[in-house]
């Protein structure tokens, strides 16, 4: 088993994943807030690889994209930040970003890249279930990587089945069907996708994302799924931080609060 694998093994619940574009807000803050994010008792990080022109993100993630891109993060940087991170912490880390960026790196390049820099797992919104069957399912798992793919309010049962089928580690729940960013709280409706996908009984633990932001929609959404994830709210701690180091343990603290799991 992969370290998430491990991760979701030992822990059932209260799974926290905290989002971030590498290379943001500085070039070489992408292994100090890593290793202070494991201090601080994050569960799983979701690592962003800065893209031009990332469909699936809100203004907040697309301008810390641009700003590690100004920055000079590549891809080629990213993988010997997360290598010298590794290093120092056994956190689960997940690459989040485009199969286009993985296209033109080098598909069996990115993998072995991938392992070497310790990375654990992959979420690649635009790479289709069909692709993914049919030319890479094969080479991700002989890397020894998981991939998550994910679902909506609006797909259909025989969809988010076949997601769960193929996700190897845990599948990604959009909260809602919008580009992501903070939001003010869940409405009804997005309680009742949560509570219709909870009694399909997937084989994979849940993660929800996209408006979760504080410590009240973590754990709301923690009575529906094994956990959630939190990127825009991360992002914007981070572009008023004198400390990132500090800025990161303040904001897992807070989602937290004193409790802590094991």
């Amino acid at each position: 088993m992969n370290r998430i694998q491990q991760l979701f093994a030992r822990q059932q619940r209260d799974i926290l994943n905290i989002y971030f574009t590498a290379g943001y807000p500085g070039l070489d803050d992408t292994e100090r807030i890593i290793l202070a994010l494991d201090k601080a008792g994050a569960s799983l990080i979701e690592l962003g690889m800065p893209y031009s022109d990332p469909l699936a993100d809100g203004p907040t993630i697309q301008q810390s994209s641009q700003v590690a891109l100004k920055n000079g993060m590549t891809l080629q940087l990213l993988f010997e930040q997360a290598k010298a991170a590794r290093k120092r912490s056994e956190i689960p880390i997940v690459l989040m970003g485009y199969f286009n960026q993985v296209m033109q790196y080098g598909e069996q390049r990115f993998f072995n890249h991938c392992v070497e820099a310790g990375i654990d797992g992959l979420i690649l919104p635009d790479l289709p279930l069909y692709e993914y069957e049919r030319s890479y399912q094969s080479m991700i798992s002989q890397a020894g990587l998981s991939i998550s793919f994910l679902i909506t309010p609006q797909t259909p049962e025989a969809r988010i089945r076949k997601v769960d089928e193929l996700s190897q580690g845990f599948v990604y729940m959009v909260a809602d069907s919008s580009i992501t960013g903070a939001k003010s709280g869940i409405a009804d409706r997005q309680l009742a996708y949560f509570e219709r996908v909870d009694k399909l009984g997937l084989k994979n633990p849940r993660l929800i994302g996209f408006g979760i932001s504080n410590r009240e929609t973590f754990e709301l959404a923690c009575r529906y799924a094994s956990g959630a994830i939190i990127g825009s709210a991360f992002i914007k701690a981070l572009s008023a931080a004198a400390d990132v180091e500090q800025a990161a343990l303040d904001f897992v603290r807070g989602i937290r609060g004193s409790a802590r799991p094991v």
